[in-house]
């Protein structure tokens, strides 16, 4: 029994599945993890460069022969064209989660509303939003240029007639063609002379016609017949004008397909899962909210299952470019590892599901936990600096995870460390509220810092190697230490891995862009509880 905790719900892992770099599942992810080399590899988006990023690992068409199994045959390819990274990474990682429990698919359809999911993201799908960006842009000078030809304006023919409008911009043609002030000229031009398009008016004022036709009073076909009409009129009426395509015709709707809530939202679809689901978005701190939120619903009684899970879109250009420029990323073509050159992270996508629940509850329906038994997670902001971490903001989130833990308990924890110069600081601030034979890891070396999902990837690897009694290498050696983290006398995993005390507690301290911190404090499940709750169900069913 944990001190203090008779009247709290114990909290078990019973599904867990990932996508990260060289690993499309769990299975290759534990099998990297027993090699201390990195998983990064060279960033091919603005062609040759020093950066190195971690690309998840991941084929969609994996999961093809699951979907065809429940679902018509179009739906997997539904999600196919409409869904971007972001979104298939945790499709894929939930149904890996549903498979170390055989029957937890349809245990989580049968709690209604007391089976939530929070999957959340820190970025969004980059990748999608800057596609369909570039379609918007290009269509939108397409557009401009039509529209603001002189034989399309009489306001523009006025004005080189010698009536002057004084709210004109700048004439591009007054400027060297080609030059980036041409082209800036050139479109406020263009934007100018569209807003006054006397020809644009009519062309608006046909297609508002078009538009306006109201949908019969009918369902299915009816409806979607007087769709095409409409769209094919328009057609016809761009036909006529002999236009480009409109700028709002240019994006496509995969652009709502993909917004923050919706990876949650198709884990519940997929799941058929009908308790919340939505993201919670915290940055690099979010993977331990979402467990937080679990961990509460559960204990006030609104849920017996949650799906969490965060996932994030693969390295990007613009991605790269924010972070270099906040001076967090390193760009030297060599691996940049915590605790050591404090050079910066390196940027990595890919996905972690988990499903929790109440372990009382779940293991009398026959599930075994996995990993390690949630006992503590506590949460805060620093109310200080949007990047630069606070010496008490990520202590008051500690406390709390650990207030019913004593600091001699906790035998090894997982550092945020990002290889920048907040790591000294980080294992200054986290000694003065742990023993100091503590054992340090520090994983974004490996496997490189995804957003969201970097704090789920280094709690499963926590998880992993606690349950058999070692941690996982690192690479690192104590000769590489940083001055300002050296001078510290604290303890880390290095290349060889080390053997730690299998009853002891974990701790995972993750501390997000905005000042928001997350910290878990885990324990393996006690052996005694473990064969109670196994005699109790068998009993039951012998009885039964």
């Amino acid at each position: 029994m944990h001190r203090g905790m008779s009247d709290r719900k114990r909290i078990g892992i019973f599904g867990w599945g990932l996508v990260a770099p060289k690993s499309p599942n769990l299975d290759a992810f534990e099998t990297n993890l027993a090699r201390s080399d990195s998983w990064l590899s060279p960033f091919e988006g603005y062609g040759p460069s020093n950066f190195l990023v971690g690309y998840p690992d991941f084929d969609f068409e994996t999961y093809h022969a699951w979907f065809d199994e429940r679902f018509p045959p179009a739906k997997f390819g539904q999600l196919k064209d409409k869904m971007g990274p972001m979104v298939q990474y945790a499709i894929g990682s939930f149904i890996q989660s549903l498979s170390q429990n055989e029957g937890i698919e349809q245990y989580l359809q049968s709690l209604g509303t007391q089976c939530h999911v929070y999957v959340g993201t820190g970025l969004g799908e980059i990748t999608v939003q800057h596609e369909q960006s570039l379609a918007y842009e290009r269509a939108i000078h397409r557009w401009n240029e039509f529209w603001a030809a002189p034989e399309r304006c009489a306001p523009l023919r006025a004005h080189m007639d010698g009536e002057r409008d004084v709210a004109a911009p700048p004439d591009p043609e007054e400027l060297p063609i080609g030059s980036e002030a041409w082209i800036d000229a050139k479109r406020a031009w263009e934007t100018f002379w569209t807003s006054k398009s006397d020809a644009l008016r009519e062309y608006l004022r046909e297609a508002a016609e078009v538009q306006s036709e109201p949908v019969p009073p009918s369902s299915g076909s009816g409806k979607l017949g007087t769709i095409r009409q409409k769209l094919n009129r328009i057609r016809a009426l761009n036909k006529k004008w002999g236009c480009p395509e409109e700028p709002w015709s240019a994006v496509s709707p995969n652009l709502l397909w993909n917004i923050a809530n919706i990876p949650a939202a198709q884990i519940s679809m997929i799941g058929r899962i009908n308790g919340p689901s939505f993201a919670p978005i915290a940055a690099c701190a979010s993977f331990g909210i979402a467990a937080k939120m679990a961990v509460d619903a559960i204990n006030l009684g609104e849920a017996k299952a949650v799906v969490i899970g965060m996932t994030d879109p693969p390295p990007h250009p613009v991605v790269i470019s924010a972070f270099y420029n906040a001076n967090v990323l390193s760009a030297d073509a060599d691996v940049s590892r915590p605790l050591t050159g404090l050079k910066g992270t390196h940027v990595a996508g890919g996905s972690c599901v988990w499903i929790v629940g109440d372990a009382d509850e779940l293991m009398a329906q026959g599930f075994k936990p996995l990993g390690m038994e949630l006992v503590g997670i506590g949460t805060s902001s620093d109310a200080h600096h949007i990047i630069t971490p606070s010496k008490g903001g990520p202590q008051l989130a500690m406390k709390a995870a650990m207030k019913e833990v004593q600091a001699a308990d906790v035998t090894t924890w997982d550092m945020h460390a990002t290889a920048t110069p907040g790591d000294a600081t980080e294992i200054e601030h986290s000694l003065e509220l742990l023993h100091p034979d503590v054992i340090f890891t520090a994983r974004k070396g490996t496997f490189g810092h995804g957003m969201s999902v970097g704090g789920g990837w280094e709690l499963t690897a926590q998880h992993l190697g606690m349950v058999r009694g070692r941690l996982y290498p690192v690479a690192l050696t104590e000769g590489e230490l940083h001055a300002d983290v050296a001078v510290h006398s604290a303890k880390f995993v290095q290349l060889e891995g080390c053997d730690v005390n299998p009853s002891g507690y974990t701790g995972k301290l993750s501390m997000g862009i905005g000042g928001i911190n997350s910290c878990v404090i885990s324990r393996p499940w006690d052996p005694q509880y473990l064969e109670e709750k196994t005699a109790s169900r068998e009993t039951a069913g012998t009885t039964s």
